[in-house]
């Protein structure tokens, strides 16, 4: 037997190195099994939101949107630009460089904290023992008192597009072609499928994106839904709805993609390029003894309890991996959760309070309760909605799309959720989380004084407007 730890974190994703710095923190023997390699072959913490998910994707969103008003959008702020290009493969490095200086930093927040790092595959063996399989195949099993199970998950694969990396490829190969296809296929047109489609579309690519369920944005708020489809139609992404997958041939250099609409009626397309993006699953694989007493759930996520706790004594799970939102935030905060537990604290995460964001142009962002859940659970409440087009600061940006919106209960004035599409919608929202975390009612927001001009002032309207006290909109009279 090996070295023995306090606790041993098998992933080092958002959830993974967050609870192993937590831990470390709090005096706790810490170490941190990853099997995550980067381009050069050397192993990386970061796991997919830091390597190939949510910084990565962040990057080419920034420098497309960059592109895109340099060529289209300066005109009217008096600037002239004449011959703008875009060099995609400087593009791609720059997104590779944010990555590394991130991974590495990491890497120096072990070593600041004394996590102890260990390569390769860690698999969950009976009474708390974890087993690590290095690249040649060497094995070497470790025991702690707590092991926290962070191992993320991976994109869903479905038959009638399968990924081959080149021509059809999932979220990660999206991030990596070296030039702009003329003609780009997206399957699914959840969060990720808008964001890819976006950066591609801004570089020049015709898009199209197919999704199979009837609703656009379906758990999002209504109204906001609304709002992003007649914005990214404007933007001249093809969203088609009620359009299911059914088959794709791959032929030389491009992809056949056929697919059957709401009437059952059969449709080809053809691309250059496939971006398959239809969700995300718990990644397990190799990640379980058969006698590591940790229980599945039907969909195959890990079960836990309310405080992250698996059926296994002494062994938890975060992230990715367990029910809830696959957020990094909502990986991370489970993560110093744990941690906390273990070292004999009390925390509680309020699982009502976690933002969700879009980063599309304009951002979309909530927090909190969309109108229809409200509605369905018969709750009395009112609506303010502040459009963007009445903000000075907006104005003066020329990003005026867009609305805030928030629900508050009719009797007790508590913002029960906040819905943005707009300018910094995912830094907005922010605001109303900070809020609905202290029990805010609609009017605390209204009473409170802010910045002029900013974007922010747009929450203040829109928390006035709850109850019909808005300044610069005129107010909507109340139902009765």
């Amino acid at each position: 037997m090996s070295e023995k730890f306090d606790v041993i974190v098998i992933g080092s994703g958002p959830g993974g190195y967050v609870a192993a710095i937590r831990a470390a923190q709090l005096g706790l023997k810490t170490a941190c099994v990853e099997k995550w390699k980067n381009k050069e072959g050397k192993g990386v913490n970061g796991g997919t939101c830091l390597n190939v998910g949510c910084i990565p994707s962040k990057a080419l969103l920034d420098s497309s949107w960059k592109y895109h008003e340099a060529k289209d959008g300066f005109d009217i702020h008096g600037i002239e630009t004449k011959s703008v290009k875009m060099d995609v493969p400087k593009m791609i490095e720059r997104k590779d460089d944010i990555v590394k200086k991130l991974t590495s930093g990491v890497a120096g927040l072990f070593t600041a904290n004394k996590v102890t790092s260990i390569w390769g595959s860690g698999k969950l063996l009976a009474n708390k023992k974890v087993e690590v399989t290095d690249d040649e195949g060497n094995t070497t099993v470790y025991e702690a008192e707590n092991i926290i199970l962070a191992s993320g998950s991976v994109p869903v694969n479905i038959p009638p597009a399968p990924v081959d990396d080149k021509i059809i490829v999932d979220s990660t190969g999206a991030l990596e072609f070296p030039q702009v296809p003329k003609r780009l296929g997206v399957i699914g047109a959840g969060v990720i499928g808008l964001e890819l489609g976006s950066v591609w579309s801004r570089l020049g690519s015709d898009v199209v994106v197919l999704e199979a369920l009837d609703d656009f944005l379906a758990i999002w708020d209504k109204q906001i839904a609304k709002e992003a489809q007649k914005t990214f139609k404007k933007q001249g992404l093809d969203v088609r709805l009620s359009c299911r997958v059914t088959g794709s041939e791959v032929k030389k250099d491009e992809v056949v993609v056929t697919y059957e609409d709401k009437d059952g009626k059969e449709h080809q397309e053809t691309f250059d390029r496939l971006i398959v993006c239809v969700g995300r699953r718990p990644y397990t694989e190799g990640l379980l003894s058969g006698d590591a007493g940790v229980k599945l759930d039907e969909r195959g996520f890990i079960y836990v309890n309310d405080l992250c706790m698996t059926s296994a004594p002494g062994v938890w799970a975060i992230g990715d991996v367990v029910r809830g939102p696959m957020l990094a935030h909502k990986a991370s905060e489970e993560g110093v959760v744990v941690a906390e537990r273990i070292a004999g604290q009390k925390p509680m995460m309020n699982y009502d309070v976690i933002p969700n964001v879009i980063y599309t142009h304009p951002e979309i962002a909530s927090v909190g309760r969309t109108e229809e859940q409200v509605k369905a659970d018969g709750e009395p409440y009112n609506v303010g909605v502040f459009p963007f087009a009445a903000s000075g600061r907006a104005m003066a940006a020329n990003d005026t799309g867009g609305m805030v919106k928030i629900i508050a209960h009719a009797e007790t004035d508590r913002v029960l959720g906040a819905h943005i599409i707009g300018p910094s919608a995912a830094d907005l929202v922010q605001q109303v989380a900070i809020a609905m975390e202290f029990g805010s009612s609609a009017e605390d927001i209204g009473m409170t004084v802010f910045g002029h001009p900013t974007l922010s002032e747009a929450v203040k309207e829109a928390a006035l407007a709850v109850n019909g006290h808005a300044i610069h909109i005129a107010n909507r009279k109340k139902r009765k």
